[in-house]
């Protein structure tokens, strides 16, 4: 069984990690791809940052500082500390002394002109994963957000200043031009099974789906779409999305990111939409509107329950 998962960051990296503990019991031989999200990365200090493969790698690696929710378990921050003294780089993007090790490494193999899939899975071999991953796209798309008065680089709009500036707007640069990585339009047709995770759907998500080609093989795959909301009962799980998701005109629940998304027989990516149990008064809408939508737990609060979102929303596919 082939399973292709659409993913961003932290959200992401938990469910593919229960995605990986389930198929091992209950699959045995299935083969996980994940294509991410790199709409959030970066060039900072002359290092590449790639915020959403970093965190998933370092989540299924076992490798992840559970306590923050990103960047490596037992870090230090001397060098970020050094470069704070010396005027360089974001004083309040501070990197962990491990994962710069991470970033030299991404920075230096690119600059040997090896692009992002081939660097990511030189990097990723490290561990054995247990999920290929795949960034979206080799070529640099950076998310800007349009505030008043001019553009923010997405992270000093989410890292600095915690989404509180009302944002107008998004902008990829560089997407229109982009391509999909090699690997990813053959991972979503060749699936069993494609799964949206509980990502941000307007700047993870999103971002990947803007890439010319991805959004077209989403919704003309012959495998079956389901989508996790990252939205329970009215909040979101984790972060600020709720801000992206007003900046779009999207109301912050279940059911309105599921609408979102739309149904793939009329135009949109899903099949199926899984919501929390909170929320199950939202199925009946997003059936009306053509997602056979159903109502699960959503927390994933542990090894366990996250392995278990991950066989229900299998279960959704078939």
């Amino acid at each position: 069984m082939k399973i292709t998962v659409l993913s961003g960051g932290v959200g992401g990296a938990r469910f593919l990690r229960g995605l990986r503990e389930h198929v091992r019991s209950a699959i045995p031989g299935a083969e996980l791809t994940a294509v991410v999200n790199t709409g959030d990365d970066m060039w900072l200090t002359g290092l590449r940052i790639a915020p959403d493969l970093d965190s998933i790698m370092y989540t299924l690696a076992g490798e992840n500082d559970e306590a923050r929710g990103w960047g490596r378990v037992g870090e230090t921050e001397r060098v970020s500390g050094e470069l704070r003294a010396y005027g360089v780089g974001w004083p309040w993007f501070t990197l962990g002394d491990l994962d710069i090790g991470t970033h030299i490494t991404r920075s230096h193999l690119l600059r040997e002109g090896q692009p992002l899939s081939a660097v990511t899975e030189r990097i990723a071999s490290r561990w054995p994963l247990g999920v290929r991953l795949i960034p979206a796209t080799d070529d640099e798309v950076e998310t800007f957000v349009t505030v008043e008065g001019g553009e923010l680089h997405f992270q000093e709009w989410w890292t600095r200043h915690r989404a509180a500036v009302p944002a107008l707007g998004f902008v990829q640069r560089g997407v229109e031009a982009s391509a999909p990585a090699p690997g990813v339009l053959e991972a979503i047709a060749s699936a069993d099974v494609v799964l949206i995770a509980p990502s941000n759907p307007v700047v993870s998500i999103g971002t990947i789906l803007g890439i010319p080609g991805i959004r077209d093989a989403v919704a003309t795959t012959d495998a079956r779409v389901v989508g996790v909301s990252p939205v329970i009962a009215g909040a979101v799980v984790r972060g600020m999305a709720d801000a992206c998701l007003t900046a779009i005109g999207v109301e912050t629940s279940a059911e309105a990111v599921g609408l979102h998304y739309g149904s793939r027989a009329s135009g949109g990516i899903l099949d199926a939409w899984l919501v929390d149990s909170s929320d199950a008064a939202s199925v009946v809408a997003l059936a009306d509107a053509g997602i056979a939508a159903r109502a699960v737990p959503l927390w994933m609060r542990d090894p366990a329950t996250s392995a278990q979102l991950a066989a229900d929303a299998l279960a959704s596919a078939r």
